[in-house]
């Protein structure tokens, strides 16, 4: 059986805010790679439940942020067509995705 490890490496302030976030992978070359935000979700299943691990940095602009959950619930729109084949719960995901996304441009706008 072939394994991957991916690792985080989160650097905090004296408050325990992250100021950078960065990450390498095994199959992702020996580079290593920086982010300014991550969402991680585990089914637990033990617990038969969600465990999850948000974290940003300091830098991450307001607006990124919010693309960047719109981006997280399209993700998942994609991970449940391929994990259930329930393509009506996808399109419901997509529209949402679409409704905020038009909503994030008028907001850019200054509409």
């Amino acid at each position: 059986m072939k394994k991957s490890e991916i690792r985080f490496s989160i650097a905090l302030d004296a408050n325990k805010v992250p100021e950078a976030i960065s990450w390498t992978a095994t199959d992702a070359g020996p580079d290593i790679h920086f982010a300014k935000a991550i969402n991680i979700a585990l089914w637990d299943r033990e617990q038969v439940g969600t465990m999850k691990i948000d974290l940003w940095t300091k830098d991450m602009p307001v607006d990124e942020m919010k693309r960047f959950c719109v981006d997280n619930i399209g993700s998942m729109a994609e991970n449940i067509v391929t994990a259930t084949d329930d393509k009506e719960m996808a399109a419901k995901m997509r529209a949402l995705c679409k409704e905020l996304s038009d909503y994030l441009d008028k907001q850019e706008q200054g509409q």
